[in-house]
Formats: structure tokens, C-alpha cells, sequence
């Protein structure tokens, strides 16, 4: 068949063989051979297994259940393809060895997609294929909607990320993908563990709407008669943890933010979140060097790694800049010569930029505005970008030598933020005056929020907060780097998805 002059099936065609499945199934009931009534198969292999064991399996009886890919009917012989999690395998179904009514049903009634288990013993082919030679076969499960042909495949995104289900089982590399997101967290969990912290849960469901920029869902407990919120994120909760002793945590998160939607943002996302007592942020960047080489290594073998064509080196030492730095290498703008807040604003209208703040941004804001617009395109190899001003650091320790910036870092890679961390502000007095103003801007952008301050996170911190760094990274979008994904849907089993109508 010239697949390339063959065109997909129509929806009245799919609709068609929708029908006829159905038909085949009442037929299978009426025969009392129900698909749906197996409640379990002893499968004793996977299809892994038995082509990496053939040497020691050849000849023996396996069990094997998979979905059912392909198939090539020969008279009184038929080839065919199962799937299962670990990937395809042949299965040869003779007439003579599973009976005239069995062979007649596997003929007729059996479609592709259907579930089935068999039991054989391992052979190979005289083209040199690993296959199962079956000597019983049943269905299992009926598939009562044909799936993609092969030939066209399921490449539409839309489909694909609402139907993950039918993308998986069609696109092998879609299962590689998320089989290597599982690894990748169990990777950052045995990294701390290793390195003595513990896993914690922290509430998803809070009572108070923080300051942060971050936009939060809102919903209602209907027992308590109020109003609460889908956590922005676990960092005050773990912060309290360290007050409380446990000195080393981290939570591998959900996250919720009611914000846009892009490649890189999706309304519900993980993060991982650690805390260590009696470290600073220097301490802390080392640390992500470590981790994010160790991860790469385990995962993929190598710490150089190829993300949409670039070769990423995650090994060694990265690059280290400070904001100022960064500003002035990438646009020239130094912000050690502004005498004030006025002179900042006019260098950066000279650049064509206008910050956010407007004719109220300060020399930080400024600084701030022009590393977005200059310089964080610019960063492709693992960079820190380190000593951020206090304008957009409420929860950083300042500098004690520069007051205007806190000990604060992001790093970056192929022109995006991974990860963000600082030195913990442990002042109470100072924190709870960042949070004040904080909630204050946050109220005067958006009229009627709920904003406040968390007191009883200031309270924690009365109590004393040892010195402490702290750690926050997107966990999809190590997943997305590591799997060379171009957006954050790729690695979501089921990305948020506006309804059909």
C-alpha cells in the first residue's frame, strides 16, 4: 500500500469502525466470551524480559499480556506485534496449536487495540526476531475505538495532551519520556536522602492569601465558613520546620498558580523545595552543581546533554555573575554610576525599556528590568546569576557590606530560570516590614484581594530561625531539559486544557 497516497480515515469512516467493534463485542457476549468480566492474568514475563533473557528462555513457556499493535493473518498462521509497558514483542498464533474456534475468533473477532494474553514458548524466527510461538490465547479486554493508523500516527498536540491516554499508546517515545520522569524524581529524592535531608508534606490548602506576586486559586471550606487557597508555594511552612529543629528539609510539591499559560508555565506545576541549616547561598549553588551533574549522569549517562540542538554542559563549575555584572556585560548599562533613582530610569529609557514601576522605579527596579530584557535571553551554558536588589527579594538576607542587595541567586540554562535561592532573611523585624509593603503593592495592583501578611510565619521567626539557605526549583522543567522537551506539556501527563464545548 503507498501509505504516503493514503489518506487518513474520516470521521464517518472511524465512526464506522466504531460500530462494527461493538457488534463484534455483543457477538463475544452472546457466545458467553464477555471481554470485560477477566478481573486478573498471571503474567510470569514482560516483553524486556524475554528478549533480554532469550538465551536462558528459549524454548521455555512464558505468559505475556499486551495490547495488540499488529497483526499479519496467513491462512492457518497469523504474525503479530503486543505491546506492553517495557515496549513490543512477536507472538506467532498457529490454527493447530490453539484450536480450529479459537484461530476463527482471533480472525474475525479480535481487533487492534484489543488487550490480550497469551501463553507460548520462546522462540526465534528464521529472520532472527525474538517472538513467543502461542499455544492458548484469550482476550482480555475489548478496544472498542480504533486507534490512530500507524501510517498517520497522533501528531495533533491538542489531541495528544487531552487523550494522553491514546499517546502513549502510540507514541513510544511519549512513554520513554515520562518512564525517565519517574526516574528523575526518584534521582532527586535518593540525592538528599543522600545527603541527610528529610522529606516532608506541607499543607496544599491554606487560610491566608500572601503577598507574593504570584496569583493564587481561591475556593471555600464550607465547615469552617471561610475562604482558602491553593498553596503558591511551600516555603514559609518549611522554613518554619527548620525554627522547629529538623535543620535539613525539602518537599517535592505541587504547586498552584491562577497565572498564564506557556511553554515553560502551567497553572499546576512541581517544585522542589530545600532548606538546610547554617548555609548561605554559596553553599547552596554548589550544591545545585553537584545535584544537577549527579541527576544528568544517573539519567542519561552524561553530564553534557542536548537540549532543542544545543549541547548543555551540566558538569564542572558554571558561569557566576552578579546582576550588575550581568547588566553591564549584556547591555553595557553600569549600574555603579546612576547617582539615583532618576538617572537609573533615564539609562534605561535610553535602552528602549520601561520598567514596570514607572516613574516610581528605583535603581533596583531599573537593574532588574534591564537584565529581563538583555541579558537572560543570553544565557544558554548553566549560569548563577547571584545578588539580587532587595526590591524583588522579600524573603533573601541583605548584604551586609551592600544593603540595597540580598544574598540571593537564579540560575539559568538555554535562556530560562530554573532554580531561585538565598541566604534566609531570619529578622523578624525586617521581614515582617518586607511583608507590609509587600502586601501593600500587592493590594494596589489588584483592588480587593485578600492579601496579608503571614503572622504566624513572623511569630516562627521570634522564636529564631538559624541561619539558613533555602532552594526552590521547577521540577518539570528539569524534566523538560533532560528529556529535550521543547514545553512543558511534553512532560505533564495531563497539562491543564481548556474544555471542549
Amino acid at each position: 500500500m503507498d501509505f504516503e497516497n493514503t489518506a487518513p480515515p474520516t470521521e464517518e469512516e472511524l465512526a464506522e469502525q466504531a460500530r462494527i467493534r461493538r457488534e463484534k463485542l455483543n457477538k463475544l457476549r452472546e457466545e458467553g466470551n464477555d471481554p470485560f468480566v477477566k478481573v486478573s492474568y498471571d503474567v510470569t514475563h514482560g516483553s524486556s524480559d524475554i528478549k533480554e533473557g532469550f538465551e536462558q528462555l528459549e524454548g521455555k513457556e512464558v505468559s505475556f499480556a499486551g495490547r495488540l499493535i499488529s497483526r499479519r493473518i496467513m491462512g492457518k498462521a497469523s504474525f503479530s506485534h503486543l505491546q506492553d509497558r517495557e515496549g513490543q514483542i512477536q507472538v506467532y498464533v498457529r490454527r493447530d496449536d490453539v484450536g480450529d474456534e479459537t484461530y476463527a475468533a482471533f480472525k474475525k473477532d479480535y481487533d487492534i487495540g484489543d488487550i490480550i494474553g497469551v501463553k507460548g514458548y520462546v522462540f526465534k524466527t528464521q529472520t532472527g526476531e525474538i517472538s513467543i510461538h502461542v499455544s492458548r490465547l484469550e482476550m482480555l479486554t475489548k478496544c472498542l475505538r480504533p486507534l490512530p493508523e500507524k501510517q498517520h500516527g497522533l501528531t495533533n498536540p491538542d489531541i495528544r495532551y487531552r487523550q494522553r491516554d491514546l499517546d502513549l499508546i502510540v507514541n513510544p517515545e511519549v512513554k520513554e519520556a515520562f518512564i525517565k520522569r519517574s526516574r528523575i524524581f526518584r534521582e532527586i529524592r535518593a540525592y538528599l536522602d543522600g545527603k541527610g535531608f528529610l522529606e516532608v508534606d506541607t499543607p496544599v490548602l491554606t487560610t491566608l492569601e500572601i503577598g507574593a506576586a504570584a496569583r493564587p486559586f481561591k475556593t471555600r471550606h464550607n465547615a469552617l465558613d471561610i475562604d482558602m487557597y491553593l498553596r503558591i508555594e511551600t516555603e514559609l511552612y518549611l522554613k518554619r520546620l527548620i525554627v522547629g529543629g529538623l535543620e535539613k528539609v525539602y518537599e517535592v510539591g505541587r504547586i498552584f498558580r491562577n497565572e498564564g499559560m506557556d511553554a515553560y508555565h502551567n497553572p499546576e506545576f512541581t517544585t522542589v523545595e530545600v532548606y538546610q541549616a547554617y548555609c548561605d547561598y554559596f553553599s547552596v549553588m554548589e550544591m545545585v552543581e553537584d545535584m544537577y551533574s549527579t541527576i544528568a549522569r544517573n539519567v542519561c549517562g552524561t553530564t553534557d546533554i542536548t537540549y532543542q540542538g544545543e549541547v548543555i554542559h551540566l558538569g564542572g563549575k558554571w558561569e557566576r555573575l552578579t546582576m550588575k555584572q550581568a547588566v553591564k556585560k549584556y547591555c553595557g548599562a553600569d549600574y555603579d554610576s546612576w547617582a539615583d533613582d532618576k538617572a537609573a530610569r533615564d539609562c534605561a529609557k535610553a535602552l528602549g525599556v520601561e520598567p514596570e514601576e514607572g516613574e516610581n522605579a528605583t535603581r533596583g527596579h531599573v537593574l532588574i528590568a534591564l537584565f529581563d530584557a538583555f541579558a537572560e535571553d543570553k544565557l544558554i551554558q548553566p549560569t548563577f546569576i547571584y545578588d539580587y536588589p532587595v526590591e524583588n527579594s522579600p524573603l533573601a538576607k541583605r548584604k551586609p557590606d551592600d544593603p540595597a542587595f540580598t544574598q540571593r541567586f537564579e540560575y539559568f540554562i538555554c535562556g530560562h530560570e530554573f532554580g531561585n535561592a538565598f541566604s534566609e532573611l531570619n529578622d523578624p523585624i525586617d521581614q515582617k516590614q518586607r511583608f507590609v509593603k509587600q502586601v501593600e503593592e500587592k493590594r494596589a495592583q489588584e483592588p480587593g484581594c485578600n492579601a496579608a501578611v503571614d503572622e504566624e510565619f513572623i511569630t516562627a521567626l521570634e522564636y529564631g530561625l538559624p541561619p539558613a539557605g533555602g532552594l526552590g526549583f521547577g521540577a518539570d522543567r528539569l524534566v523538560m531539559l533532560l528529556t529535550d522537551s521543547p514545553t512543558i506539556r511534553d512532560v505533564l501527563l495531563f497539562p491543564t486544557m481548556k474544555p471542549k464545548k
